[in-house]
């Protein structure tokens, strides 16, 4: 049974990651599902260790905004709730036990930042989707120039412009 749940947790991430760059795919090209989620899967699979480096630094820098944000919303409840900040201190209820309102806004903050942040991750996503496109279509020759900005060009392109160098060396 742990085998089986193991296999299907595998089968149901899978699915969303395709999921999710598929719909990106049919937004960009307006094919069908099938035909997108294919060409994506592909693209992505031609770019994999970009992918995966992209994926833990982002992963990690949203993990860092979120705990940015729901710490300093807990301290600020914490404060608030706590009459220790002078200026809302009549507008605070007093409470007798303030871990409850503190730890319902903690999980609130959480929420609210999760769903924006969700919505981040998809735009990166969908930019890195463009830069792979970009990558495999163009060049950056005077015929076929690439179409994404230079400040993501240097970024992306930090790693294989070191490789091009070495083999023009060698």
């Amino acid at each position: 049974m742990t085998c089986l749940k193991c296999c299907f947790w595998c089968l149901e991430k899978f699915i969303k990651f395709l999921n999710r760059n598929a719909y990106i795919m049919i937004a960009i090209y307006g094919t069908n599902f099938c035909t997108s989620a294919r060409n994506a899967f592909f693209l992505l699979m031609r770019n994999i260790i970009r992918v995966a480096v992209l994926d833990k630094v982002t992963d990690f820098l949203f993990l860092l905004g979120k705990l940015l944000i729901v710490g300093s919303v807990g301290i600020l409840a914490f404060f608030f709730f706590t009459h220790r900040i002078r200026i809302v201190q009549d507008t605070a209820p007093p409470l007798n036990y303030y871990w409850v309102p503190i730890l319902t806004v903690i999980v609130g903050s959480y929420l609210i930042a999760h769903g924006f942040f969700s919505v981040y991750g998809m735009c990166v996503d969908t930019l890195f989707l463009c830069f792979c496109e970009d990558l495999e279509r163009n060049d950056g020759s005077q015929e076929r120039p690439y179409f994404m900005s230079p400040e993501l060009r240097d970024i992306l392109l930090k790693g294989s412009a070191e490789e091009g160098k070495r083999a023009e060396v060698e």
